[in-house]
């Protein structure tokens, strides 16, 4: 049974599940690869998530959705177990992500104007073609 302190929740694995959006499966296999540090356990063995479990997901999450790695995520559980002699690390792992994902936004921004560009020369043909149909039908 892990020791840490629990926060102001005491879910289950179903109810962490069901709080974060995530499968039972999911929340299994990210502590099975060590990218959510261990659950803390009740005397039957069971997981029960906390306020602090629950942030954990939230970040994992966060930065799985905006295409870390799940090795550097990995990267980043390790040094955060490390303690505060890791925060320089961890602040520069999290820059590094933070210029890829500025980087990523610019990229799809550039890719979304040219979409609506797109769309707006369809559109503009199909009104020019349903006009060019109203002449045609009026004579």
């Amino acid at each position: 049974m892990n020791s840490r302190s629990t926060g102001q929740y005491d879910l289950t694995i179903a109810q962490a599940a069901q709080a974060t959006g995530l499968s039972i499966d999911t929340l299994r296999y990210y502590e099975r690869e060590e990218l959510l540090p261990a659950v803390r356990r009740d005397p039957s063995g069971r997981r029960r998530y906390d306020s602090t479990d629950l942030g954990w997901i939230s970040l994992i999450c966060c930065l799985r959705d905006t295409g870390m790695p799940l090795a550097q995520i990995k990267t980043f559980t390790m040094l955060t177990s490390a303690g505060d002699s890791s925060l320089p690390a961890r602040v520069d792992l999290l820059h590094e992500h933070d210029r890829q994902l500025q980087e990523t936004i610019t990229t799809l921004r550039k890719h979304q104007r040219y979409l609506r560009g797109k769309v707006s020369d369809y559109e503009r043909r199909l009104r020019g073609r349903s006009a060019n149909n109203v002449l045609a039908s009026n004579n």
